[in-house]
């Protein structure tokens, strides 16, 4: 079954939900506090991979679809270093955004970085940002992919990569990109 096929439930729905939970009391909650299984749970740990600063320019508005309103941040150039690997972030890459009528932004960056040695990696950055969350920091997680070629960084191809991202503006019109691995 196909993703659009399957239905999701609205906020109202979620919080109906939510609710019928809380009337429910300690006896739902003893019920359901019971492990699943025998299994351990593991909590995943990060481990540092690189930090970038991405220099971007101005948005520019690409007007209104049926899932709220489209722009394009350009990405510029930049720079990134990590214990395994440094090098320049190069221009030509975007930051494509959806502001959803919710107000949810969705924002899908794909951008190359060229290594010290000559070897261009491809990098998809996206973040959700829900400005409905009280207090939300201004670093923002993201998930991140990295497409190295074979040879001496081809181990960023198997790494499942989080993010942190964060605005270095009004000092510089750039983003900072912090990528962790998790371990």
């Amino acid at each position: 079954m196909a993703d659009r096929d399957v239905p999701h439930p609205d906020r109202r729905t979620l919080l109906l939900a939510g609710a019928s939970l809380a009337v429910a009391g300690p006896a739902f909650a003893a019920e359901t506090s019971a492990p699943l299984t025998d299994r351990p749970l593991v909590m995943p740990r990060t481990e540092f991979v690189y930090e970038a600063v991405v220099e971007i320019a101005p948005l520019v508005p690409l007007g209104d679809s049926p899932l709220g309103e489209r722009r394009i941040v350009p990405i510029t150039g930049g720079r990134f270093q990590g214990p395994r690997l440094r090098g320049t972030v190069l221009p030509g890459g975007a930051d494509r955004q959806l502001v959803r009528k919710d107000g949810v932004r969705r924002l899908d960056a794909l951008y190359e970085m060229r290594t010290e040695d000559g070897a261009i990696l491809t990098v998809r950055n996206q973040v959700t940002i829900d400005p409905g969350r009280d207090g939300a920091p201004d670093t923002r997680f993201s998930t991140i992919d990295v497409t190295a070629p074979e040879g001496p960084h081809a181990w960023l191809n198997r790494l499942v990569l989080v993010g942190t991202l964060a605005s270095l503006r009004p000092a510089q019109e750039a983003v900072l990109v912090r990528a962790f691995r998790l371990a």
